[in-house]
């Protein structure tokens, strides 16, 4: 990739629209200390210092592509409690629309409290929903993709089986979108893995493919010949495979074979891996609104990756330091 075609994507994608649907998510951290018992049961007492919220699951992979310079349009459903209120302001204090929430006061939002005293990690507390949106729910998420039709560049189909994206949804969504001729790309999760057909980018991780199978893959061929199988099942015009410390790979069809393609990992320190699938996703759809390849936007999501995993707690990839990085990269 040289200099100038790095350039154009890069301010290709600037102010291009991205539809977001899924699971969104609020993350609470408490941060505090434990130094004595309690007397009322032989329990550590947590001295709470502080509490910081951030934007989880879909809504972190929003935040991603706002960060890189594009324009995200999340749908997604929150709760009427406090949870979806912080969510909301969170978002809105990061620049972020927010109409495309849908308030449903039947369930509540996802919101994941992790207990952190000094560097340990006590205990997580869930509070969430994992039964499907009701029909009414689903009709308002279609209601505003139509809305925004004419705006977006591509969807992102963000799935972390708490009831948003429920199997009739996800045929509706693809159905929209090949009638309207918009890439889907999927972040899917085990219950609906094999529901997305006929997407543009599928991309799963190793532990999913192999929960979605069944199944330890024996050998690195024997994972490419999961792969294979799932690209034809799915009938989805590419694979993206992540592999943590060993890379991505992807899976294409080219004249009826499948022709793979490996990609080296670029971190060069891994501090924490939270949210990096969500920063590959985020790159991949803001690359590809910029005029990329899929080799070319999956090379620049392998380095944003590489990024955000030397640091400590789910960050998001900014434009300015992965153009660097980018850049630099492809100078070698």
């Amino acid at each position: 990739m040289d200099s100038k075609k790095i350039d154009k994507i890069f301010k290709g994608a600037e102010k291009k629209k991205i539809c977001i649907i899924g699971d969104v998510m609020l993350d609470r951290y408490m941060f505090g200390s434990v130094s004595r018992i309690s007397p009322e049961a032989p329990v550590q007492v947590f001295d709470l210092n502080k509490t910081e919220n951030k934007l989880g699951g879909s809504s972190n992979v929003s935040l991603n592509v706002k960060t890189l310079g594009a324009e995200p349009y999340l749908i997604g459903v929150i709760g009427d409690d406090e949870s979806g209120e912080i969510l909301k302001n969170e978002m809105k204090a990061l620049g972020q629309d927010v109409s495309g929430l849908i308030l449903d006061k039947t369930r509540p939002t996802t919101c994941k409290t992790r207990v952190m005293s000094e560097s340990h990690h006590l205990i997580r507390i869930d509070s969430e929903s994992k039964t499907d949106i009701s029909k009414k729910t689903e009709s308002q998420i279609l209601e505003k993709l139509n809305r925004i039709n004419s705006n977006i560049e591509l969807i992102i189909l963000q799935d972390y089986n708490k009831g948003v994206l429920t199997k009739s949804l996800i045929k509706k969504v693809i159905g929209y979108a090949k009638k309207h001729k918009k890439k889907i790309l999927v972040d899917p999760k085990f219950e609906n893995f094999f529901e997305f057909k006929e997407t543009f980018i599928f991309k799963p991780n190793k532990k999913e493919i192999e929960d979605a199978f069944g199944r330890k893959s024996k050998s690195s061929e024997d994972l490419d010949d999961m792969v294979v199988f799932l690209l034809g099942k799915l009938k989805c015009k590419n694979v993206v495979l992540t592999l943590g410390e060993h890379g991505m790979r992807i899976y294409e069809k080219v004249k009826g074979k499948v022709r793979i393609d490996s990609i080296k990992t670029r971190a060069r320190k891994v501090a924490d891996v939270s949210g990096a699938g969500d920063t590959v996703i985020s790159t991949i759809a803001y690359c590809l609104a910029g005029g990329a390849d899929v080799h070319e936007a999956v090379l620049i999501s392998n380095i944003a990756a590489g990024l955000v995993v030397e640091e400590v707690g789910i960050v998001p990839i900014y434009k300015d330091n992965l153009y660097n990085h980018v850049k630099s990269e492809f100078k070698k």
